[in-house]
């Protein structure tokens, strides 16, 4: 769930928001204590318990409020019923489908959240006939294990990248950016565990910008990955939002004015790469084209609901 834009969406429309989590600090002091407690799975009643004490008092959320949470409801129902789709098609054996399901479990978690978040202003639940995971036939996803795990390593790299889009609104608040920091290092974990899978395990080294049709991911971004597995849906994935001096293409390698690369010193006898010097650094990227991304996947009743808009 990208809490990061949430927060970040909902200070656009509600400049109180961080006062109304304020008067509850303790809450996210204990949060960030917990540590490897707090994983993905216990999150999602954190979640709705925080937002439903911050907003409580308020009888009805404002519109925009509605609108944003909702559009988070929509992606995670994307990614829902995506990983439900290969559960059911049998694409996962043995510990590969325990790691599906823990990762299908954890969005269903995050849905809960947001629906107790929304109460009776939630959108329905748009059912698995909204989603077209061909992108319009550009895509076979469930033709075979290895296909699927490209389009969900497209899933939670978007994601990944849409948190730290927001991550700076958050800076003048500790408690929040620590306790969203920890439901951002579980997400990567998702993302490093499915690169790993695509390769064929932590004995197989991945290769850089993902290697041939990205097929040897590392168990991070490099580069722009060659475009994804499937350049023609998932190079915006790896490349630059708008704008792109806010948000820069993964194989950016200036961070706060200065090249990393160019101005940094190996280690004696190595060599500062790009790879290097790029994967030290996750890219942001802008709501705009993370909703332009997910219209890839709406089918025609997903279009008529309005997903994504």
């Amino acid at each position: 769930m990208d809490f990061f834009k949430i927060l970040s969406d909902i200070e656009k429309v509600d400049a109180e928001v961080y006062e109304r989590f304020d008067t509850r600090r303790a809450v996210f002091k204990n949060l960030s204590g917990m540590g490897k407690a707090v994983t993905a799975a216990t999150m999602p009643a954190v979640l709705g318990t925080m937002f439903r004490k911050a907003y409580g008092q308020t009888s009805t959320l404002s519109a925009d409020i509605v609108n944003t949470l909702n559009l988070a409801l929509s992606l995670e129902y994307l990614e829902r019923y995506f990983y439900q789709a290969g559960i059911d098609r049998n694409l996962f054996t043995g510990t590969d489908l325990a790691a599906i399901t823990i990762i299908r479990d954890d969005e269903v978690g995050h849905i809960n959240a947001l629906r107790a978040v929304l109460g009776s202003q939630a959108i329905a639940d748009p059912t698995a006939a909204a989603f077209d995971y061909t992108a319009g036939g550009k895509l076979t996803p469930f033709a075979s294990a290895a296909l699927f795990l490209g389009n969900a390593q497209a899933f939670v790299d978007t994601g990944v990248r849409a948190y730290k889009g927001g991550a700076v609104s958050l800076m003048s608040n500790k408690a929040i950016l620590t306790a969203a920091l920890n439901i951002h290092s579980v997400e990567a974990r998702h993302s490093s565990h499915i690169r790993t899978m695509r390769r064929g395990g932590v004995n197989v080294a991945g290769a850089s910008a993902g290697g041939p049709n990205d097929t040897l991911p590392k168990s991070w971004v490099s580069q722009q990955e060659g475009g994804g597995p499937v350049p023609a849906v998932t190079a915006p994935v790896y490349g630059a939002g708008s704008p792109a001096t806010t948000y820069p293409a993964e194989d950016n390698l200036t961070q706060g004015g200065v090249n990393v690369q160019t101005n940094s010193t190996a280690p004696t006898g190595l060599t500062l790469t790009s790879d290097a010097a790029s994967e030290a650094f996750d890219e942001p990227l802008d709501a705009a084209t993370v909703k332009t991304i997910a219209r890839n996947f709406r089918s025609a009743v997903g279009i008529t609901l309005g997903l994504f808009n």
